[in-house]
């Protein structure tokens, strides 16, 4: 295994240069294109797609094209779970979300961070954080979840809200950054 695949899965600093990490990118995108231009095929045949896409798929996932991911392999993806068209899931970490999740169109969850010293930034260094939503969330369209961000169950977050901090279980947060407006 290349050393910047091994920083990267280490969740240390990493340059995403690796020749492993490049191949894992082909694939990936292989998977995707796959995936999304099968959106009429029969769901048993996305569902083959998928499964060698994601790392864990539980049963009864939805997942409507278009999909976009980093690597795939680092997702997990909980029993019930529904995701809408155009969602961005960039897994240079874990990406672990529950079961009976409703994640809304153009979602993004990032695990993706780069550095803030500029030299750094421009030699293209970059870690990921993981991302973790609890069981029954519902993300609303155009939810951004940041880096390093854990959502608790039974969690609803508004439309358009930047996620920028971990929410507890059973709130409805909205707003850019998200905030708690109320309990549920």
């Amino acid at each position: 295994m290349g050393e910047n695949k091994q920083r990267m899965l280490a969740g240390e600093w990493y340059v995403p240069d690796d020749e492993e990490l490049l191949a894992d990118t082909v694939r990936r995108a292989e998977l995707c294109a796959a995936f999304n231009a099968a959106d009429t095929a029969p769901p048993d045949e996305r569902r083959k797609i998928l499964e060698e896409l994601i790392g864990q798929l539980g049963e009864d996932v939805r997942i409507r094209p278009p999909f976009r991911c980093d690597y795939g392999t680092h997702i997990s993806i909980g029993t019930g779970t529904f995701v809408n068209f155009g969602a961005v899931f960039l897994d240079a970490a874990p990406i672990t979300i529950g079961r009976d999740v409703q994640i809304g169109p153009n979602v993004q969850l990032l695990t993706p961070t780069h550095e803030l010293d500029a030299e750094r930034r421009r030699a293209g260094w970059e870690k990921g954080v993981p991302v973790t939503i609890g069981d029954n969330v519902w993300l609303g369209g155009g939810v951004i979840v940041c880096p390093g961000v854990t959502i608790g169950a039974d969690t609803v977050v508004g439309a358009g809200s930047v996620v920028t901090k971990d929410l507890p279980p059973g709130v409805l947060a909205v707003g850019n950054p998200a905030r708690v407006v109320r309990e549920l």
